[in-house]
């Protein structure tokens, strides 16, 4: 019988292909299509694109890296990983707090995933078809939203599809759909990106997103733009430790991790195509927030030629993309107890995904439907937010913090450079990675929680 001491037999990918689309489709889900473009309207345009793709292949890669070769090297879990670089110390409660975070995020995430199905629905059944106006767009979201079954509903189905993914293992569940979605995403996106560029007064909008005003570069630009890109290349919740278990050592974990920041940057590149040339076609603001998707966008549909199916094919693209997301979120705490616990993968997922639909109901009601979680007494704000505060900001920031120290100075810069190089392939770029985990990722990531400890304004 398998126990904790003797782990399940682990799974693995089938192919480097199947490992970059499951990987990359980890890293590019709402984060880059929902919050990515509000993220740039709200913080100036073009100047805030060029930073954030600094902290990407600067701070991010490195810091994906380092998760990629902790995970490959220990062929554990968030947890697992940690005790066997570091057995008997407390470094095992960073691995923890990777798995907390990623059940707290897909609870939440969950609900806005479950959004994107849902107005997928509406856009097919033709309740955009007419001309509103903004406010008649919110007041129906208000609607859609605050209602508890159909919330929950929502929810509770989408978890169930990312569960039956992760119930088919690596190679026949979460890799099979990967080769199958991402290339769909990708595809839905070119379609969605050509309409919207071809727009008229699409030239405005491509402007903003693509000429930078360094002018409009502000304190909160700079954590904004490194909080973007550590929530969406989706480190510090153990997911690419997770998914770096699962690779072989024939694998060249360099170029494997930046071809996986390389698609996640492109998608989000993308989806600022779709979205600002379409804003400024309707004379909308680009600084219209989180509702920028799901209340002002659906006024444009039904000006739009074909706007029907303009719509439908961006909300399906929004769910394809938040699955690819949940599926990585769910297999974090699922391979937690396959290899802690001894849980066979059935048994694990139902409990996994039945406890965080537990924990995410809370979050599916504070949209309006239940008061109380609508505006937590004494806090200021709904419970769905909350989450996103603490574990969207604080915990992946930690996380993060917590691998970089890890990897820089209690494993070695050595032995994880010997794991980089286990295909065979000298790391050429050791000492420059090296100062990255050390020193620039440390620091950049200690100045993002100071900023948001001093200030209060979140990413």
């Amino acid at each position: 019988m398998t126990t904790a001491s003797s782990p399940a037999p682990r799974g693995a990918f089938s192919s480097r292909l199947g490992f970059i689309l499951a990987a990359s489709g980890s890293a590019i889900g709402l984060g880059n299509i929902w919050r990515f473009p509000y993220v740039v309207g709200e913080n100036g345009g073009a100047a805030f694109v060029l930073i954030y793709l600094a902290f990407v292949f600067l701070i991010g890669a490195a810091v994906m890296l380092a998760e990629l070769a902790l995970g490959r090297s220990t062929q554990r879990n968030p947890v697992g990983a940690f005790k066997a670089a570091a057995p008997g110390s407390l470094w095992r409660l960073v691995g923890l707090l990777g798995v907390i975070t990623g059940v707290a995020i897909l609870s939440f995430y969950g609900v806005i995933a479950g959004w994107t199905v849902g107005y997928f629905v509406k856009t097919v059944a033709g309740d955009f078809a007419h001309q509103m106006t903004a406010d008649e767009s919110t007041a129906l979201f208000g609607t859609f939203v605050g209602s508890p079954a159909t919330s929950v509903a929502y929810l509770a189905v989408f978890l169930a599809v990312t569960a039956f993914v992760v119930y088919g293992g690596i190679a026949g569940g979460i890799e099979l759909v990967a080769k199958i979605l991402m290339p769909v995403l990708f595809a839905l996106l070119l379609f969605l990106a050509f309409r919207s560029v071809t727009l008229s007064g699409a030239g405005d909008g491509l402007r903003f997103y693509l000429a930078p005003d360094f002018s409009k570069i502000t304190a909160q630009t700079f954590p904004a733009a490194l909080g973007q890109a550590f929530f969406s290349l989706s480190l510090g919740m153990g997911a690419m430790i997770t998914y770096g278990s699962y690779i072989s050592k024939r694998e060249h974990l360099v170029s494997a991790a930046g071809i996986v920041c390389f698609f996640d940057t492109l998608i989000a590149l993308l989806a600022g195509l779709i979205i600002f040339p379409a804003l400024f076609h309707a004379g909308l603001s680009p600084t219209s927030g989180v509702g920028l998707v799901f209340q002002v966008l659906p006024t444009l549909f039904a000006e739009l030629p074909a706007g029907q199916l303009f719509g439908a094919a961006f909300f399906l693209l929004l769910a394809i993309a938040a699955l690819t997301s949940t599926i990585s979120l769910l297999e974090v705490p699922v391979s937690y107890v396959i290899d802690e616990w001894g849980w066979t993968r059935p048994r694990a997922v139902t409990v996994v995904t039945i406890a965080t639909l537990i924990i995410g109901v809370p979050s599916a009601l504070a949209s309006g439907a239940v008061p109380f979680f609508s505006n937590l007494p004494g806090v200021g704000t709904d419970f769905l937010s909350l989450m996103s505060i603490i574990f969207g900001n604080y915990s992946l920031t930690i996380g993060s913090l917590g691998l970089a120290l890890f990897v820089g100075y209690r494993w070695g810069i050595t032995a994880a450079s010997a794991e980089i190089e286990a295909d065979g392939t000298p790391f050429r770029v050791r000492k420059a990675w090296g100062f990255l985990v050390r020193v620039v990722s440390p620091a950049g990531i200690t100045a993002i929680l100071i900023y948001i400890i001093a200030t209060g304004n979140y990413f």
